[in-house]
């Protein structure tokens, strides 16, 4: 496989994300204003938030599709916005995204999709390309899918398989736009196994847009919350020590279902705080 090149002359002890004093804008309208925070790497990064908030839109900043109104994102120490062509083809290839449709193309096999970013941007020799697209296959559970359309998968199976195309350039991060969004909670929970697994065995920075408890308490070692009321971000941390340390109304109403239970732990489901190893006996949870 052609091997993906590092941006030339990073800036030393970079991080895949920093993000210094951004505002996020649609003309004069603010969604979020001075944000700033690090993502670590190998850290499986959660943005939280209520609808509107602004989690999509931030996502969209930091994978480059759109120029902040204010402030600097940096990927691997380089802006974006101001760093030359080479430079930003050698970051963006460095990432992969799923975006909560999925964005399979419904005409092309699993196989296909999977191969569409090999055959783009490797020299890679067509079975070669066969060979990996059954690897990132299995990678997410879908070995001996690899001729099936996207119409004849569960909505599942069909995020998992943007997941292996998203995966399929051996990204250093990757983005996920609600990856539980439409799910049975069974289906979920098993997304939620494999981010953990990605991150475990592959050591992938993962940023993940996503209002689900569940999700957010199980897959995140680190998180921020963005606040709709105030269009900023309110707090960043495990989203277990956010809860436990917090005094805002709003963040403990959004981390407790709007409970506002005293003791706040209990307000969350425990399956969600310790994710069990069985995938295929246990019963849905009761919460």
């Amino acid at each position: 496989m052609t091997p993906l090149k590092s941006p030339s002359n990073p800036p030393s002890e970079t991080h895949p994300i920093e993000v210094r004093d951004v505002t996020l804008s649609y003309g004069q309208r603010i969604v979020q204003d001075k944000l700033t925070f690090t993502v670590q790497k190998g850290a499986t990064f959660v943005i939280m938030g209520g609808s509107g908030c602004g989690k999509s839109t931030l996502l969209r900043h930091l994978i480059g599709l759109h120029k902040p109104a204010a402030g600097t994102i940096l990927r691997d120490g380089h802006d974006l916005w101001h760093c030359d062509m080479k430079t930003q083809h050698q970051i963006r290839q460095a990432s992969g995204t799923m975006f909560q449709s999925g964005g399979l193309w419904s005409s092309m096999t699993l196989a296909e999709n999977v191969a569409f970013p090999l055959e783009e941007y490797t020299n890679l020799h067509p079975r070669e390309i066969r060979e990996l697209c059954q690897v990132k296959l299995a990678l997410v559970g879908l070995a001996g899918f690899e001729n099936f359309y996207p119409a004849e998968l569960s909505g599942g199976m069909q995020k998992r398989a943007g997941i292996a195309r998203a995966m399929a350039l051996d990204p250093k991060i990757l983005f996920l736009d609600e990856p539980s969004a439409g799910l049975d909670p069974i289906s979920a929970r098993r997304l939620d196994e494999l981010i953990i697994e990605l991150r475990e065995s592959l050591h992938t920075t993962i940023i993940v847009v996503t209002h689900e408890l569940q999700s957010i308490f199980t897959i995140a070692t680190d998180a921020i919350f963005l606040d709709s009321a105030t269009h900023t971000m309110t707090a960043q941390g495990h989203p277990r020590q956010i809860l436990q340390d917090t005094t805002d109304q709003n963040l403990i109403d959004f981390l407790t279902r709007g409970t506002g239970k005293t003791d706040r732990q209990k307000a969350i489901c425990p399956e969600s705080i310790q994710l069990q190893s069985a995938l295929s006996s246990s019963a849905p949870s009761s919460c």
